[in-house]
């Protein structure tokens, strides 16, 4: 077999360029977030989870009594979007009978990756505050990290909260940062040894003996194979049930369209799981 060899970090990392028509994203998000968010029935919008202008969340009910609360953080490499391009993400588990918080968050580089970790727990915590019942967490690309992050070793995620966690979905998730360092996206994320060191759940203990599955579509970038895999084979070791799945003919930005639908494979293994 031959030997590979990374010697553009930032290319690794770029899901744009190498995605037929990639430059659509974020933008193809934006309606069908707002037609979804503005005629769902059931949405307390801009809570305030933080003394942060941009620790706030959206609440989306279900019909009837809630089931549980689903937690999806977004991406954006923690430097960029809000909430704001999401919300039609919440459809599926809302039709199973689930609440669904989608945050936003301080970015960097007003913010170090620590601090979003913090902000993630605060708003993880004061939605399930609001909701009783299980609590699923998933999240997508950063978002992927940061749902990781929050069962992981010295995680700021209150205790009653942390042990209502039934199940975490990384998806697309980029579980140790420490190759972002070559990366120019570090020039905005503002990266040290350090703390991508202690921010990469891939090299912490998880807290909670829950199941963590690692989805990713089978298109995307060999970095986001790898990391998919890697956090999965290291928890894996540490005693977790864990999976890694490659979700057939899926890209880094249309990986997450199964959410929408309850029938989806993703919701099946998002909620059928246990």
């Amino acid at each position: 077999m031959p030997h590979f060899k990374i010697t553009d970090f930032t290319d690794a990392y770029a899901n744009a360029p190498n995605i037929p028509n990639g430059d659509a994203w974020p933008e193809a998000w934006v309606d069908p977030a707002k037609s979804f968010r503005t005629n769902w029935p059931h949405v307390e919008a801009d809570i305030s989870y933080g003394e942060h202008e941009r620790e706030t969340y959206d609440l989306f009910s279900p019909e009837g009594e809630s089931k549980g609360l689903l937690a999806f953080i977004h991406g954006g490499f923690w430097l960029r979007l809000d909430k704001s391009y999401w919300s039609h993400l919440a459809k599926g588990a809302l039709e199973r009978g689930y609440s669904v918080v989608i945050p936003t968050y301080p970015l960097c580089p007003e913010v170090r990756v620590q601090d979003i970790s913090k902000s993630a727990a605060r708003a993880v915590s004061h939605a399930a505050s609001k909701v009783e019942g299980p609590i699923i967490l998933t999240g997508h690309s950063a978002g992927g990290h940061l749902v990781t992050r929050l069962i992981s070793q010295g995680s700021k995620l209150e205790e009653a909260t942390l042990q209502r966690i039934e199940h975490v979905v990384s998806i697309s998730g980029v579980h140790d940062l420490r190759p972002l360092l070559k990366s120019d996206l570090n020039k905005g994320i503002g990266l040290d040894l350090s703390e991508a060191q202690t921010e990469s759940p891939a090299l912490l203990h998880p807290l909670i003996d829950t199941p963590v599955t690692c989805w990713v579509g089978a298109n995307e970038r060999s970095e986001f194979l790898r990391q998919n895999a890697l956090l999965a084979s290291m928890w894996r070791g540490l005693g977790l049930a864990t999976a890694a799945i490659e979700e057939p003919d899926k890209h880094h930005f249309n990986v997450i369209d199964g959410l929408c639908d309850t029938h989806s494979p993703l919701l099946q293994t998002i909620f059928e799981t246990k």
